[in-house]
């Protein structure tokens, strides 16, 4: 009898990593798309500029801070003009100094904390804050330094292909934008480290305007699935 359970759940086990190989097979096969390239320069930086125009820009840059939640677990209160985030996750609390990282201050139950904790602490802080604000303001940080700019002739549409050649926690990912009419974006590929598949597309939807004067989208959605930002607040 222990020896058919024993059968019967080596069948199961491997019938299910046979679904899960194919299933990641299909999706390589279905998203393996080779990065495109384009033509670099006046035309990729007007395009950026158009884009950044449509989403002002400009008014985000003179944000005093901006608020949110990713994932129901970090939280975040980005001054903007002073280069400074406050990063909250379970008892710890980082002053992150987005331009000097060694610099930041690291609590734990409102008391500071230094040594190997403290460090810990702030690589946390610093690789969550790149991740979590890109999925926030990605549009904005296309003349970012290291980036370099394509434009990618698709029918009669054109696409911005942005590539973050140093800086961040991911160097070297590239993202295609598609804009609309109003040069809004809509959606981006990626050609990212983290993840398996070449060409996969989040789409940036219901873009509302916030305090500060400029807007940002309601829904960001990936495989279908929404990227969970949340309790946003913009401060002027």
């Amino acid at each position: 009898m222990f020896k058919k359970i024993l059968r019967i759940s080596l069948y199961v086990v491997l019938s299910i990593i046979g679904i899960l190989l194919v299933s990641f097979v299909t999706l390589k096969v279905i998203y393996n798309e080779e990065l495109p390239q384009g033509e670099k320069g006046a035309p990729a930086d007007e395009l950026a500029q158009q884009m950044l125009e449509a989403i002002k820009h400009e008014e985000f840059t003179q944000a005093k801070e901006i608020h949110w939640e990713f994932r129901g677990v970090n939280r975040y209160k980005w001054k903007l003009q002073e280069d400074i985030v406050e990063v909250f996750w379970k008892d710890y609390h980082v002053e992150l100094q987005t331009k000097t990282p060694e610099k930041s201050k690291v609590y734990q139950n409102d008391k500071e904390i230094e040594g190997e904790e403290q460090k810990e602490a702030i690589a946390y802080a610093t690789i969550n804050f790149n991740n979590d604000s890109f999925w926030l303001i990605a549009p904005h940080k296309v003349f970012d330094e290291g980036v370099e700019r394509q434009v990618i002739e698709k029918g009669n549409k054109q696409k911005l292909l942005v590539t973050y050649t140093s800086g961040g926690s991911t160097p070297g990912d590239s993202y295609l934008w598609e804009l609309d009419e109003n040069y809004m974006p809509i959606s981006m590929k990626m050609w990212v480290s983290i993840l398996p598949f070449d060409g996969v597309e989040a789409k940036w939807v219901d873009w509302q305007m916030t305090p500060g004067g400029f807007p940002l989208p309601q829904q960001r959605t990936f495989f279908g699935v929404e990227i969970p930002i949340s309790d946003v607040e913009v401060l002027r």
